[in-house]
């Protein structure tokens, strides 16, 4: 059964109209929604109470349950294990920036597109845990406006950013994750900014090539992690599907139709792919290409083969600065991600969606 969030506007006017009720009602039940974070249709005072149970009966809100948080002791990191009607387990970040460090001072949800991921990165946590399912469109929704209803009670900063940089491939998932992107851009619907929302992809060509067509100013980003084919076969077994070369290219596509530029990702890892020499082949395979380089130190995982393993070595801050110096040397503008969540497991490559004995809210120290 389809929930409230799977819905467009237009089908939501012929649902409401369908059960004998004007169409604007369809309206107010999505500022409802999407702008009030109602918990229910019982929040909703301006719709009428017959048309409300009817809804509730035949178009329920996604069925979602938060197993846990996890925040960090400076409370600017949040954690969610959610658990889904069918029992799978998921994760989903909240990221909130002192304005006093962050003149934006954003406030961005990272939401998993799927439950598990088969793209088996051997560095990501989620990659190496498997492939379960793809989210509908109503449970990625429900990620965001979870945070945004617990910020929204407590009078904190509203939402502004939504990355789709969780668990699983979104590229994989498109049907699903465009909706759920046209939902949070829509007037009716979140109202965020496209520029705002940025999908992430293993370099999945045909992804990249739709998200190319799409009118929406979504951003893209695109994980590397090697500047050749061969080392990047053994980072992401999945590679092979879609070459370096052919990546680039369709990136340089990208870059042409839309004037927007690419986000390349390359999560750095000791004695693998942070030589010098490999920063300056990442420089010339990116040369010409309208980009930015976020240059991730490996994170540590609860998996022990993982963290202590060839893949699992984060560099040190000289030798991570000394990677940058080289492409900064070579024209390509790039920083060292500030990454936020480590002590909790929810930095990239870090999501899991294992249940663990966790209260609801726990508090952790920050390194």
């Amino acid at each position: 059964m389809p929930s409230l969030y799977d819905l467009t506007l237009t089908e939501l006017e012929e649902r409401v109209e369908a059960l004998g009720a004007p169409r604007y009602r369809a309206r107010q039940v999505r500022a409802w929604a999407f702008r009030r974070f109602a918990r229910s249709y019982d929040d909703m005072s301006n719709v009428p109470a017959p048309l409300r149970r009817r809804l509730a009966a035949e178009l329920p809100f996604p069925e979602t349950r938060v197993v846990a948080e996890l925040r960090s002791d400076d409370g600017l990191t949040r954690k969610r294990l959610i658990r889904l009607a069918d029992g799978r387990l998921i994760e989903a970040v909240l990221m909130l920036y002192d304005p006093r460090s962050d003149s934006r001072g954003r406030a961005t949800v990272c939401v998993s597109s799927q439950a598990g991921c088969a793209m088996g990165c051997v560095f990501c946590a989620t990659g190496q845990g498997g492939f379960e399912r793809n989210l509908t469109a109503g449970e990625i929704l429900a990620q965001v406006t979870g945070f945004a209803r617990e910020q929204a009670d407590a009078g904190g900063q509203p939402l502004t950013n939504v990355v789709f940089m969780g668990m699983g491939e979104p590229m994989a998932n498109w049907p699903a994750v465009w909706r759920a992107v046209e939902t949070l851009n829509a007037a009716d619907g979140v109202g965020m900014a496209a520029r705002h929302i940025t999908i992430s992809t293993v370099g999945l060509i045909p992804g990249i090539r739709r998200l190319a067509d799409e009118p929406l100013q979504v951003g893209l980003a695109v994980s590397l992690h090697a500047p050749d084919e061969a080392l990047r076969e053994r980072l992401i077994p999945t590679a092979h599907r879609y070459p370096l070369p052919a990546i680039i290219a369709a990136c340089r596509e990208y870059v042409a139709r839309t004037g927007r530029r690419v986000t390349f990702e390359y999560c750095l890892m000791e004695g693998v792919n942070d030589a010098p020499e490999q920063a300056r082949a990442l420089a010339a395979l990116l040369d010409g290409v309208l980009c930015h380089v976020n240059i991730i130190p490996v994170n540590p995982t609860a998996d022990a083969r993982m963290s202590d393993g060839p893949y699992g070595r984060r560099p040190s801050r000289a030798r991570t600065l000394a990677f940058q110096r080289e492409l900064t040397a070579r024209g390509v503008a790039c920083t060292v991600r500030v990454e936020k969540g480590v002590e909790i497991s929810a930095a990239c490559g870090q999501l899991r969606g294992e249940a663990a004995p966790l209260p609801v809210v726990q508090t952790l120290p920050s390194r």
